[in-house]
Formats: structure tokens, C-alpha cells, sequence
């Protein structure tokens, strides 16, 4: 029943220099009926985040690494899951009370299903996050699946299987942050595994004001390009690789992201894996403009 306890799902947190935040986050992790276990990874804080999960949060297991890893963080606490079930958020996102409940429930109901994507609502206001319209209205086939199928979702907002997450080997260490779980979607659809949206699932997100937006739009272009150059068939990555440029332009990183992702265009290629024709074809149904 959605709300109650559930030993088999734990959250993994990723934070850096947002002490404040990462304890509005806690609390609210804290009070949720399920009572998972929390990891907080910090990714080489130098404000008094460590200070204040040692004194105000005992209960919370921290993991403490040496820099700044990017998403890649997360694999170090997807390490110290004991659960079959991980949930991700950020220090500026949490879990409303039940949805963890929600998603566990649809991934035994649906064991085919690795990644249960939710309903991202932001500020006091709770606006819904325009990535979940997309993923409402995704045009892929859903027969036999508990919500709309998908081959990517929002890495701060999903609950997967522990196994699943490690069966693909987490995130991408060179990716750091930005779109990074395009790759890994791209793998886990590749793999057989299923993605779904669960709208019933929610997370809230107030997004931090410590944040330099140009570049992360730089690293969410760098990244497309470089996922494109990793996994999709020749023609296909051609053809996305001219839709991220143009939309680099629009945001006006063009030049930066071009520069950054052909820099390490060498190790893109020398890690190149296409995936299946028709992982391919759901790419190109997904972004093809309609």
C-alpha cells in the first residue's frame, strides 16, 4: 500500500556547497512514511555540509568524496545500496510522501521495467516541469507498461533497480553533469530494460540559486554530442548532432560546445557502441519534431 514503510528502497542525495539546502532536503527525506535509508554523497563540499550531517543528521550515511565527480557521484552511493530499489535526488530536490511506495509497487508489478520516471513539480508553486509534458506525450509504443515508455528521464527524479543501475555501470565519469542520463537510457533500452513515466510518482524540486546556467548549457550540448558519437548509428548521430548545434545556437554556446565536445571526440569514437536498430528508431521518434 502506497505510504507504507519500505525497507527495500533507499535514496541516494548528491550534493556540493549547499549545506542549507541539502538540510531542507533531509528533513523532508526524513518524515516520509516509507522511512528509506539515506546516503548522501557529497561531491568534495568546502562549506560546512560534512559538519552538519555529523551533527544534525547521525542517522544519515554520508559518503564523502575526494572532488567534484559529476553525476558519477552517484555510483559512489549506488555502492552502499543494500536495497533492490534506489531513489535519486539532488540537495534542492525531495520524495513526496507515498511516491516511493508508488514506483516500488509499479517495478514488482512490472518486472521488465528498470526506470520509473516521476511527476517533477517546482517551487512553492508547484509548477510541472516541461520535461514531464515531454515525457506525457512521448510517441513510443506503451503496450503492457504502467505509463508512457521512454528512453531517457531525469536523473535527480527516478526510482530504478539497484541491480539495473549496475548492470549498465552507472554514469558516464567523463560526462560530469548535464544530460547525462541520455547514455545511460540509451544502455539500459539496449539492454532490454523499459522506461517509464509514473505521473502518480512526484518529487519536488525548488532549484538552487547557486547555479552558473550558460555553463550548464555548454555541458548539456557537449554531452548529446558526445552521447550521439557514443551510441547512435552514423546517419542518426549526423542527423542529432546538427539538431544540438542548432539548438546550442539558440542558447548561444555554440562555439563553446562544439570546442569542448570535439576535444574529447577521440575517446567518444574509441568507446563507440551503436546501439540496436531499433533502439535507433526509438531515438529518432523521440526527437524527430513533430
Amino acid at each position: 500500500m502506497a505510504g507504507d514503510p519500505d525497507p527495500r528502497v533507499s535514496v541516494v542525495v548528491l550534493t556540493r556547497n549547499r549545506a542549507a539546502e541539502l538540510a531542507r532536503t533531509l528533513e523532508r527525506l526524513q518524515c516520509l512514511p516509507e522511512r528509506p535509508p539515506l546516503i548522501v554523497v557529497d561531491n568534495g563540499s568546502h562549506d560546512e555540509t560534512a559538519l552538519r550531517l555529523r551533527r544534525d543528521f547521525p542517522a544519515v550515511e554520508p559518503v564523502a568524496c575526494r572532488g567534484n565527480l559529476g553525476a558519477a557521484g552517484r555510483n559512489e552511493g549506488v555502492a552502499r545500496v543494500a536495497t533492490p530499489f534506489v531513489a535519486f535526488c539532488d540537495d534542492d530536490t525531495w520524495w513526496a510522501p507515498g511516491a516511493l511506495a508508488r514506483a516500488v509497487a509499479l517495478l514488482d508489478t512490472h518486472p521488465h521495467v528498470a526506470v520509473v520516471a516521476a511527476r517533477v513539480l517546482i517551487g512553492p508553486e508547484q509548477r510541472l516541469d516541461p520535461a514531464c509534458q515531454r515525457m506525457a506525450a512521448s510517441p513510443l509504443d506503451a503496450t503492457g507498461l504502467p505509463g508512457p515508455s521512454l528512453i531517457a528521464f531525469m536523473a535527480g527524479a527516478a526510482v530504478m533497480r539497484t541491480d539495473a543501475y549496475r548492470e549498465v555501470g552507472g554514469y558516464e565519469p567523463r560526462l560530469f553533469l548535464g544530460a547525462e542520463e541520455a547514455l545511460m537510457g540509451l544502455d539500459l533500452v539496449s539492454r532490454g530494460w523499459r522506461i517509464v513515466y509514473a505521473p502518480e510518482v512526484v518529487t519536488h524540486h525548488h532549484p538552487s540559486a547557486a547555479r552558473n546556467p550558460r555553463r550548464r548549457r555548454v555541458l548539456l550540448a557537449r554531452n548529446r554530442l558526445w552521447t550521439a558519437w557514443l551510441r547512435l548509428p552514423a546517419a542518426r548521430a549526423l542527423v542529432e548532432s546538427a539538431r544540438v548545434l542548432r539548438e546550442a545556437a539558440d542558447w548561444g554556446v555554440h562555439t563553446a560546445a562544439l570546442g569542448r565536445a570535439l576535444l574529447g571526440l577521440p575517446w567518444a569514437l574509441r568507446h563507440r557502441r551503436p546501439v540496436p536498430a531499433e533502439v535507433a528508431e526509438m531515438h529518432r521518434r523521440v526527437f524527430t519534431p513533430r
